[in-house]
Formats: structure tokens, sequence, C-alpha cells
């Protein structure tokens, strides 16, 4: 015969958090390493956290602290806010989050703890169950933890959003230093992509500024959606290359990449990008409005139908 799995009240089995289940698990804390990747050992109650007291905190076998915090309720806010609290009082590496019913929400937190932050958070669902008349047993599953996937994700993330402020930094002073200078860009807003562009007068034609990590760009750019009208437009342009590059002061780079829609009048800039000191910024922004203000008065560029 097989029995018949049920699920039983916790609060039948601990009536209550602090007197019947947090010594429960002190004292069957393998109960908890068993869906834990490490070991906790040295586990003690009520530790306090300035003006606070943590359920539990034990150690892992390097000896780093961790804390362990229990509701037999749906997650909420206040514990959330809880164990951030402790684990930054305590300066512990680990935060386990026991729960009941884990809101999506406190998962997506718990998430998110994991990729943006240093320590390492758990996040499980208690529960009580019996087989037939037999006595309860507690079952925890593992909702949320820390992933080297999950960290790297993270640092990913920050990552992007450096970079993002970075150009976003880079283009104000750009646009700033040009201002007087130039009035193509006059009405353009710095952003936080690569590129910033303005309108050559006609469509599908465009000037570009182009920073990446350790040189910028400047190009005319060329596209009307259709291969063929973009390279009819190119050719046209390449035709008068010598004078083109002679009003510009020195070569251009002439894109025409196998498979791409788009062509493109180019001019790199060497001296750095947006990863490089930022010292030296005006240097390389005042290249790349020099360099523009050259492309721009080049007159083949306007000479396109």
């Amino acid at each position: 015969m097989i029995g018949k799995l049920q699920r039983v009240s916790l609060r039948e089995v601990w009536k209550d958090e602090a007197r019947d289940f947090t010594p429960w698990l002190q004292g069957n804390i393998e109960v908890l390493n068993e869906v834990l990747d490490f070991t906790l050992t040295s586990v003690e109650r009520e530790q306090t956290a300035g003006d606070f007291s943590v359920d539990m905190t034990a150690e892992d076998e390097s000896g780093n602290i961790v804390i362990i915090e229990s509701q037999l309720e749906k997650s909420d806010h206040d514990h959330l806010g809880k164990i951030i609290t402790y684990l930054t009082a305590i300066g512990a590496k680990y935060a386990i989050w026991i729960t009941s019913d884990p809101r999506p929400e406190h998962v997506a937190a718990i998430n998110w703890l994991n990729e943006s932050t240093a320590a390492s958070f758990y996040l499980l669902k208690v529960e009580a169950i019996q087989i037939g008349d037999s006595l309860p047993a507690p079952l925890l599953t593992l909702i949320v933890g820390p992933s080297q996937e999950g960290k790297i994700a993270g640092v990913t993330k920050k990552d992007i959003a450096e970079r993002d402020e970075l150009r976003y930094r880079f283009w104000s002073g750009l646009l700033e230093r040009a201002k007087g200078m130039m009035q193509l860009f006059t009405n353009i807003s710095p952003g936080r992509y690569s590129y910033i562009s303005a309108g050559a007068g006609r469509s599908g034609l465009s000037f570009l500024y182009n920073i990446r990590k350790h040189d910028a760009m400047i190009q005319f750019y060329i596209d009307r959606g259709k291969v063929e009208e973009n390279k009819g437009i190119f050719d046209r342009l390449d035709a008068t290359k010598s004078t083109i590059e002679q009003d510009f002061g020195e070569s251009l780079e002439w894109e025409h990449p196998e498979g791409k829609r788009a062509y493109g009048i180019t001019k790199t800039i060497t001296l750095g990008g947006y990863r490089d000191d930022e010292a030296k910024w005006p240097e390389i922004q005042d290249a790349m409005i020099t360099a523009m203000i050259r492309l721009v008065c080049s007159p083949e560029c306007f000479l396109v139908s």
C-alpha cells in the first residue's frame, strides 16, 4: 500500500515562531543543512543587532556569520527589511529567510539582492506534511539561492549602468562644448547610447558622433531603408572621394559592409574613449567637434538628391 501525502497547518505543529519553531530549528539544524549548499554550525538564538534581535545566527564552515529569520506566514516587507538590516548590522555573509508562503515580489527581491550585493541570500519555503496518521514532518524547499550565473549577471548589469552613465556625461560635455561652434547639434539632447545623431537635411541621411571604450568616431550615415538606394548614394559620393577628403583635410573611412543595409563615411579619433581618464574627455570632445565641423562643411555631402 502507498499512503497519501497531506499538508498540515504549520500552526498545528508550531503554534508560535519564537517559542516553538525557532527552538525546534536550532535543535534540528540538519534539516536546514540538507537544502543548503553549505553547513551551518554554532547555532544561537536571539542575537542582538543594534536595537533589534535576530531570530537565529550561525556560522558556515569557514566561520562566516549567517543570519536566519523565520516567518510562519506569507512573506512580507517588514521581514525583508529586517533581513537586510540585520545582515548589515552584524556584518553577516549569508541571510536565510524561511517563510510559509514566499510572495513573487519577494522572490524577485531576493534574486536582485543576490545579483547586486556581495552577500548571499536564501529564500526557503517551510511546510509540514504527514502520511496517514504519522507524525508531522517538516519540508523545507529552496525557492531562491545565490548562483555564479546570478552574480555574473549582477556584475554585467552594474557595468551596463556605469557605462550608460559615463556616456551620458560624455555627451553632455560634448554638446556643451559644441555650443557656439556649430548649429547642427544645438537641439540634440545627451543620451545613454553609444551615439548621438542629427539629420543632414534630407531623409535617411545624418551626421553621427560615436563614442566607444577607448576611441571615438564621427560619421556621415546613409540609410534610407533600401540597400539599393543607400548604395546608389554612397557610390555617387565615392566617385567624388578625393574632393570630399580634400575638403575634410585628411583621409576618411568609406564603409560599405557586406550584408549591411546602411553605409557610412567615417573618421576614427584615437585619442581615447569614455572609459579613459575623464580628464582627457575635453581633448577628445574638441577633436570630435572639430572633425565634425570639417565633415559637415564638406559640400559634397549635401549634393545628394
